[in-house]
């Protein structure tokens, strides 16, 4: 990546396009400090991202990945992990929130149920509800998606989509996507290709 150079404004939503290769996930990474840049910066409410010890710029970021992280445990257990420590009333409001409480309350054990890894007894909707369940419980100030509706049935797509407003809500937003029905809320959309910014929109 080169010549990259945008400014994020707090609470607007930003989408990134671009074909497979083009750098959107690489600057994911930056973003999360996967990885480090050569050069130049990135800042965070003005801080450089290099400055801000890892776990405290972890908490001001949630990231829901284009394939859900579902690890052996329960429901509960699997929410929880975008904040330990959460009661079992705010993880339920935050599964109610992400359009996630009523599959779940339909699961043999409720929250309770065991799911296999990778959440292979659950589908790839439900798996993704499961993530933004852990991000509203997260309560983030920043929220990076990586193409949240990829891979989905169109009415798991809605729900999603559905959660997503109410997700974004207050928060500055990144996303992958080239879904109409999440690009049509942001403000600006970048298009990368060959690792730089080929073009800025204003609104989808």
């Amino acid at each position: 990546m080169s010549a990259i150079n945008f400014t994020v404004r707090e609470g607007e939503r930003v989408a990134l396009v671009g074909p497979s290769g083009s750098g959107k996930t690489t600057l994911f990474k930056l973003l999360l400090r996967l990885y480090r840049p050569d050069s130049g910066h990135i800042r965070l409410r003005g801080k450089d991202i290099g400055s801000i010890p890892l776990e405290e710029l972890r908490q001001q970021i949630a990231f829901v990945p284009q394939e859900p992280w579902i690890f052996p445990g329960t429901v509960l257990e699997n929410i929880a992990l975008g904040r330990p420590g959460a009661s079992r009333s705010e993880i339920v409001r935050a599964a109610t929130l992400a359009n996630a409480h009523e599959f779940i309350s339909a699961l043999p054990q409720g929250y309770d149920t065991l799911l296999t890894e990778r959440g292979g007894n659950l589908s790839g909707g439900e798996r993704q509800r499961i993530c933004l369940a852990r991000a509203f419980l997260k309560d983030a100030p920043v929220l990076l998606l990586d193409e949240p509706t990829s891979s989905v049935d169109s009415e798991s797509e809605r729900l999603i989509a559905d959660a997503l407003n109410r997700l974004c809500v207050g928060r500055t937003v990144i996303t992958i996507s080239h879904t109409g029905r999440i690009l049509k809320g942001c403000d600006l959309v970048l298009r990368l290709d060959g690792g730089q910014i080929r073009s800025e929109n204003l609104h989808a």
